[in-house]
């Protein structure tokens, strides 16, 4: 059981860092003045986060199988929010990437540029000297980064509604999958219920959130805003999505014992 729930923090742990890592792909964009091959490169990076939610979501499932008794519960909650402490992990791991991601992400828009198509591109830096000359873009965090950071000129609510649809995405879940075991009569409506949670967070992103930044980022591109202004959006939105991480360690017990008491009221 330890293994399996290694594996699945594994997993989980890489399909934050991957949405963490998204914020920094418009910065890519704007450092090579090709957003949109940087958006669309990016959606092949995004297929490894969607194959990894597709192996963990079933392992995941099998923790709450493993429930016999109302004395496994605590077990199945220790393992649940040790999954949510890899996806803060997983957050963190982004965060710290993001000036290298920047970096390398925008060497492979020039590579795509020259080779013509993704194939191509990732025959040509399958190669040990690009590799090699990979190295050259790894760059450390500067902590310095921090102390610039400020809440002032970013919207206050879009970092309030970023946080809120990660707590929803992050908990919505794991939450079902506990008040499934704690109803266990009303499981299958309970566990149907977890795709209109995570759609509740997706339309907060993509109606308020993504909307916002896609803005200032043509003001960026059109010379209205300055790059020092993206910067300061993607580190505090990365700083709310983190919050919002461990918002959810607080939600898990809340969120489950709500979705329970929803699913009851349903005739």
């Amino acid at each position: 059981m330890i293994e399996k729930l290694l594996i699945i923090c594994v997993f989980v742990g890489i399909i934050h860092m991957i949405e963490t890592l998204a914020y920094s792909v418009r910065l890519a964009g704007l450092k090579t003045r090709k957003l949109v091959v940087a958006l669309s490169l990016f959606n092949i990076i995004v297929i490894v986060s969607r194959t990894a939610n597709m192996v963990q979501a079933p392992l995941t499932g099998k923790l709450g199988d493993a429930v016999q008794s109302k004395e496994d519960l605590p077990v199945l909650l220790h393992q649940l929010q040790t999954i949510l402490l890899a996806a803060s992990i997983g957050t963190i791991a982004g965060a710290l990437l993001i000036p290298s991601f920047v970096s390398i992400f925008s060497r492979m828009i020039s590579h795509l540029e020259v080779a013509g198509s993704v194939p191509k591109m990732m025959k040509n830096i399958a190669s040990i000297h690009t590799l090699e000359k990979a190295k050259k873009h790894v760059k450390r965090p500067r902590w310095i980064i921090l102390s610039q950071l400020r809440i002032g000129g970013v919207p206050k609510r879009l970092l309030l509604l970023n946080l809120m649809a990660t707590t929803i995405y992050t908990v919505g879940v794991l939450s079902t999958l506990y008040a499934s075991t704690l109803e266990p009569t009303l499981s299958k409506s309970i566990l149907m219920s977890s795709g209109l949670i995570n759609g509740l967070a997706m339309i907060t992103l993509a109606v308020f959130v993504d909307p916002q930044v896609a803005i200032l980022t043509e003001k960026v591109m059109k010379g209205e805003s300055t790059k020092q202004s993206m910067n300061k959006m993607v580190g505090t939105l990365v700083i709310s999505r983190l919050c919002g991480t461990v918002c959810a360690q607080i939600l898990l017990v809340p969120a489950a014992l709500y979705i329970a008491w929803i699913c009851k009221l349903i005739p």
